[in-house]
């Protein structure tokens, strides 16, 4: 009985020393990725697109501010078409009646447009019959484009835009040495004084 006590317990020994040199693995746990808690969204950014270019066409340069467009023009020169020469009696300059009626039709209207471009000017043009001389004749000229612009003045066009200039008598419209000729030189005439840039 004894040895058989003696050999349960040696059975014993030799398990748990078996169990206790039997080599341990290390289970190692996966590395864990950190998690990193964002209190908001991050916006996202996106990169700038780039300007599509467009073919190069060739285009109408559009008028400065200050001059009128195509269609205005166009309704400037007719206007000026309409409005007719004012005429004066020899060797006067003030304004008759006829020249008022003649100055004042569709001057209004003309008014209006051309306020909408400061740098457009109309040039009031004054003319002399042949008789007299030249220097006589230039200073009757500007008498008559003054007083011409002075009404028209009146009637709404702005003076700023309004330059006179004198002919005398070297830009005659007939020829004719009589008076029904002379009449029709003696006169104001209102043209355009400039087109603006390109025109």
């Amino acid at each position: 009985m004894r040895s058989s006590v003696i050999l349960a317990i040696g059975v014993i020994a030799v398990t748990f020393s078996v169990g206790g040199c039997k080599k341990k693995i290390a289970v190692k746990a996966p590395d864990r990725v950190p998690v990193v808690e964002q209190s908001r969204a991050t916006p996202t950014v996106t990169a700038p697109r780039t300007a599509e270019r467009t073919p190069d066409v060739a285009r109408t340069p559009a008028p400065a501010p200050g001059y009128p467009t195509d269609a205005d023009l166009l309704n400037i020169k007719e206007l000026l078409s309409r409005i007719q020469d004012a005429y004066f009696d020899y060797d006067k300059h003030m304004i008759r009646p006829d020249a008022e009626q003649a100055l004042r039709e569709n001057a209004q209207t003309l008014a209006t447009i051309i306020k909408r471009y400061p740098d457009f000017k109309l040039a009031v043009e004054g003319h002399c019959d042949e008789r007299g001389s030249d220097e006589y004749n230039l200073a009757l000229g500007d008498a008559r484009a003054q007083k011409a612009k002075e009404y028209l003045v009146s009637l709404g066009l702005p003076a700023t835009q309004l330059n006179t200039v004198s002919f005398g008598k070297q830009k005659p419209v007939c020829t004719d040495s009589d008076e029904g000729c002379w009449q029709k030189n003696r006169r104001a005439h209102l043209e355009i004084a400039t087109l603006g840039p390109g025109r």
